[in-house]
């Protein structure tokens, strides 16, 4: 049997990439992160409830260069997709919807993710004083 030919629906062919487009995926991808990471945390707190020996030895891995990379990284996905999930909760009100405060949110609440993160990393390599 064959296939008549239609056109495909209009996306990339069409569409311009926009500000708007790379945060939702940013989003959804902070999202899947945020969800390793949760089961990071749980092996963590496994190797807590098991004992000194596989604390230590599960926090070695967060120690080296990679461990601390996927901290970072975790740590920026929960301030980013905080940041986000409040702005879609203004949406939810119906507010900020004008396509250049669109925009110019979505910025914002890029810049105040990664203002977070520098601050929380900050404080926690300080050492909690301030």
């Amino acid at each position: 049997m064959s296939q008549p030919s239609r056109p495909l629906s209009p996306h990339l062919q069409v569409y311009r990439w926009q500000v708007s487009n790379t945060l939702s995926i940013l989003h959804r991808m902070t999202g899947v992160a945020l969800s390793v990471g949760a089961l990071a945390l749980v092996g963590w707190l496994l190797a807590l409830a098991a004992g000194q020996g596989s604390f230590l030895q599960f926090s070695d891995l967060f120690r080296g260069f990679v461990g601390q990379f996927l901290l970072l990284g975790w740590s920026f996905a929960f301030f980013y997709h905080l940041c986000n999930g409040i702005r879609h909760l203004a949406w939810d009100i119906d507010r900020g919807f004008d396509k250049h405060f669109a925009r110019k949110s979505g910025l914002f609440v890029v810049a105040v993710a990664v203002l977070l993160t520098l601050v929380f990393w900050g404080v926690a390599l300080a050492g909690g004083a301030a």
